[in-house]
């Protein structure tokens, strides 16, 4: 994992920002995958993804000078198989973690704990950096939080249930 976080890091060098939002998603992925029991290939997938989730921003920002969601799905999964391809990765990683970062703004049809674990992640931060209004955390965690360590984190962090 090491390997692909220094990739991505140098992916985004200058960029503070985009750095420390993947190295968060990254860690609440962790921390969920390793809550939910994850098994050892699926979490290998899932800590790849989080890493990589976001690299379409770069692309949509040159090609469309915006960092929406629907362009980061558009052109992230190109991006995520080179640097992979780079890495040495194997194809059904490579095809898994494509798909999820080509999905990652997607919050419906959602067909696996790892996809299902990387928006979590994810919107656990953005709530963060975001600064999300409490009335609309309470709607995503109802919309959106499958997870039962998703949910813990979740409520603990942002008091949206009895934090149990």
């Amino acid at each position: 994992m090491n390997t692909v976080a220094l990739e991505m890091i140098k992916y985004y060098a200058g960029d503070v920002k985009r750095i420390n939002h993947f190295m968060k998603v990254h860690g609440f992925a962790k921390v969920i995958g390793e809550g939910e029991n994850l098994d050892e290939n699926t979490m290998f997938t899932l800590e790849t993804a989080a890493y990589v989730h976001d690299i379409g921003i770069k692309m949509s920002e040159q090609k469309y000078n915006s960092s929406a969601g629907k362009y980061q799905e558009e052109l992230g999964p190109a991006e995520a198989e080179t640097v992979l391809k780079k890495l040495g990765f194997d194809e059904d990683v490579i095809k898994r973690v494509s798909y999820l970062v080509g999905h990652h703004h997607t919050y419906s049809n959602i067909d696996g704990i790892d996809y299902q674990i990387l928006i979590e992640a994810d919107f656990i931060v953005n709530i963060f950096e975001d600064e999300i209004e409490a009335d609309s955390i309470k709607s995503i965690r109802e919309k959106i939080f499958k997870t039962e360590t998703g949910k813990k984190i979740l409520d603990n962090m942002y008091n949206t249930e009895s934090n149990t």
